[in-house]
């Protein structure tokens, strides 16, 4: 992508807004554990993303979501 932020970085301004993490320490194998979310905050998070993005996550594919990179690539599929 030109100018436009990637998924990823975008992902990555929500979680350090959300959870305030230091936006040096949000990676893509970072867990949402590692965050310290619980189920609450991993649905309030997916519906901020669902807004953000234009996009509609399936029940099943959140459960299956283990780290911050999976929820980018799921994001990447729903978008094409």
């Amino acid at each position: 992508m030109s100018t436009e932020q990637t998924t990823f970085e975008q992902v990555k301004g929500m979680i350090v807004d959300r959870f305030g993490v230091p936006s040096e320490k949000v990676t893509e194998q970072m867990t949402f554990e590692d965050l310290g979310a619980d189920s609450l905050d991993v649905v309030e998070l997916v519906m901020e993303l669902e807004d953000r993005f234009n996009v509609q996550f399936e029940d099943e594919k959140i459960e299956q979501l283990s780290n911050v990179g999976d929820a980018v690539q799921y994001i990447d599929q729903l978008v094409q």
